[in-house]
């Protein structure tokens, strides 16, 4: 009894008909710390007493010729299929140093709760909270001085890779929807967003490929968001099923895919999908040929990674 599975999603993470959870990835952690090679300062910080819910902190080096300058305000949403990762990882605490030394941005990586656990929607309302927690400093008076002194609340982005870029998704869709005072919400970039549906789109509509719940896709949907009654045509994870979609609050959305990525149709769609419905911004779209999902975490160095983190960087900074 103790060995048999329940569910088993890898390579994400298995779940043994004893309650036992296994991860089997994304479980190794690192502290903040200031960054030799980047010059940048990290800490963590508690967003909620109540649920737990954390965030590392990254300040890049002060600049010589004005070392108090306001700087954007990045904040982060890791992957992980909502069920693995933290942002304590060693593969985020590393991408972020260089984004915050790259960018000369201030970011905000947010730990939200984890499923099965913590099933949707707690990872959309812990990322909602720590957006309005950081907003809480836009007066120059919140808890912590790093924020207070040194992020533009007038410059504010949302970024995620995977199902991070789903979260960014909809966090901008509720400050939207609710309204966020003291922030201009600028623009969001979804790096290789996990969007899904039952119906295929793009190449999988021509080859037969295995989509909707049948998917790993929808299957860790399906795990990760239990009460979903509508699988992997639930509006969180189908923005054309969403009819509030076209009430994103940015005006500038930057979408990143990778050609061999099971994802890469929805994420060319979601524009379309925000086009059709209203939405008045921006669109960027940018694709890296030869890639895989998420490649840019495990191969940093390599040319099209170092091309996703210019295209971010150069992103965020348009308007200075």
């Amino acid at each position: 009894m103790a060995n048999e599975l329940a569910y088993d999603l890898s390579p994400l993470i298995k779940v043994y008909k004893d309650g036992r959870i296994e991860r089997l990835a994304g479980t190794a952690t690192i502290p903040p710390s200031l960054d030799p090679t980047t010059g940048v300062h990290s800490n963590d910080v508690v967003i909620s007493r109540e649920t737990g819910v954390s965030a590392r902190l990254y300040l890049p080096k002060p600049e010589p010729h004005d070392p108090n300058r306001k700087l954007p305000l990045l904040v982060y949403f890791h992957g992980g299929g909502f069920c693995i990762e933290t942002a304590a990882s060693p593969t985020y605490h590393n991408y972020l140093n260089a984004l915050s030394a790259r960018g000369n941005v201030v970011v905000l990586s947010v730990d939200y709760r984890l499923a099965p656990e913590h099933p949707i929607p707690a990872a959309y309302d812990d990322s909602w909270a720590a957006l309005k927690w950081a907003a809480s400093h836009s007066g120059g008076n919140g808890p912590n001085e790093w924020l207070n002194s040194r992020a533009d609340f007038q410059r504010v982005f949302l970024a995620g890779d995977s199902a991070g870029a789903n979260i960014s998704h909809h966090v901008a869709l509720r400050a939207g929807l609710e309204g966020l005072a003291g922030v201009d919400l600028s623009g969001i970039v979804l790096v290789h967003p996990y969007f899904w549906g039952r119906d295929p789109i793009g190449a999988k509509a021509e080859n037969g490929a295995v989509i909707g719940d049948e998917s790993l896709a929808g299957k860790i949907w399906r795990f990760v968001h239990p009460s979903s009654g509508s699988g992997s045509d639930d509006p969180l994870i189908n923005p054309d099923k969403d009819p509030n979609v076209g009430k994103l609050v940015c005006g500038r959305v930057l979408v990143c895919v990778a050609e061999k990525d099971s994802l890469k149709d929805r994420g060319w769609f979601y524009g379309q999908v925000l086009k059709k419905n209203g939405w008045g911004g921006s669109i960027e779209l940018e694709e890296a040929k030869g890639e895989n999902h998420v490649f840019h975490l495990f191969n940093p160095t390599c040319d099209n990674a170092v091309v996703l983190m210019d295209k971010v960087c150069n992103f965020i900074n348009q308007d200075i």
